[in-house]
C-alpha cells in the first residue's frame, strides 16, 4: 500500500527540491498535497488524513506548532526547519524526527528509515511534550553580581570574573585582575546562574570561567590539575567525579 504523504512547507523552492528528491527515493510514496499555511494545514487536517507529514517550524501565517493547539494530530512527522540547536535537541527527546534546509539526501533517506520503524500511532502525549518545551522562553543566565567591600558597593560583570571559589564557610568572586569577593551565594546556586558554556564546576570548591583556566595536566586517568588565572592559592584538581563531563565541557 502507498504512503500517504502530506507537505506543508511555504518556501517554494523548498518544496520543489522536497517533492523532487521525495519521489527519487521513494517513486511509490503519494504526495496528497502541499500546504504553505497553518490555516490551511488545520482546514485540511480536519478532513483528511495521512500516513506521515512533513512540516515546516515557520509557515507563512506563523508557528505551525500552533497546529496542533487547533487540531490532534496523530501522523508522524518530520520536521523540515532551520531552527536553532537547542529545539532540535527538543525534537530528539520526543521522538520525532527533522530534517535541517536544504535538505540533504542521504538525511532523507535516514528519516524515512526511521519511519518505517515507528507505529502508525504517533502519541498525541509526544506532540504536546514538544510544544510546551518549545514555548517556554530560552533559559537566561546572570549577566553582573554585586559585591561590597566595606560600605562600598559594585556589579562585576560575569566576563570579567575567573573564577568562584568556596572555601570555609565564604564563596569568593576572584575577577581576572585578581581581585577578591566574597558573595551571598553558595557554589550549588551559582551553577544555576551561571551560563555552561563558559563556566564549569571544576570541584566542590571552584567554578572557573574557560578564559581563567590556564593549563591542565594529567594527574591519572580519572583526575586532572588546572591552573588558573589568577592563581589559586591551593591546587585545582578535577576529581574523577568531574573529570570525564569536564573533557566534554572542554571539547563543546
Amino acid at each position: 500500500m502507498n504512503t500517504k504523504v502530506l507537505i506543508i512547507e511555504d518556501e517554494i523552492p523548498a518544496r520543489e527540491h522536497l517533492t523532487r528528491i521525495l519521489k527519487e527515493i521513494q517513486p511509490g510514496f503519494e504526495i496528497l498535497d502541499r500546504l504553505d499555511s497553518v490555516q490551511a494545514a488545520v482546514s485540511w487536517l480536519s478532513q483528511h488524513q495521512a500516513d506521515l507529514i512533513f512540516l515546516d517550524i515557520h509557515l507563512s501565517d506563523g508557528n505551525s506548532f500552533s497546529i496542533f493547539e487547533k487540531i490532534a494530530v496523530q501522523t508522524p512527522i518530520i520536521f523540515t526547519t532551520a531552527y536553532d540547536e537547542y529545539a532540535l535537541k527538543a525534537f530528539k527527546v520526543n521522538s520525532i524526527d527533522y530534517l535541517l534546509k536544504p535538505i540533504d539526501e542521504d538525511d532523507l533517506r535516514q528519516s524515512l528509515e526511521k519511519y518505517r520503524t515507528l507505529t502508525a500511532e504517533t502519541p498525541r502525549a509526544n506532540i504536546e511534550a514538544l510544544i510546551k518545551t518549545l514555548a517556554q522562553p530560552p533559559k537566561t543566565y546572570q549577566e553582573r553580581f554585586m559585591v561590597h567591600r566595606g560600605e562600598r558597593l559594585m556589579s562585576v560583570l560575569t566576563d570579567q570574573i575567573a573564577y568562584f571559589e568556596g572555601e570555609d564557610r565564604y564563596v569568593y568572586l576572584v575577577k581576572k585582575d585578581g581581585a577578591r569577593y566574597i558573595v551571598q551565594y553558595r557554589l550549588s546556586d551559582l551553577e544555576a546562574l551561571l551560563d555552561p558554556r563558559h563556566f564549569f564546576r571544576l570541584n566542590r570548591s571552584f567554578i572557573a570561567n574557560f578564559d581563567a583556566i590556564n593549563t591542565m595536566v594529567n594527574l591519572s586517568k580519572s583526575r586532572i590539575k588546572v591552573e588558573l588565572n589568577p592563581n589559586a592559592k591551593r591546587a585545582v584538581i578535577v576529581s574523577s567525579d568531574f573529570s570525564q563531563r569536564f573533557k566534554e565541557w572542554l571539547n563543546q
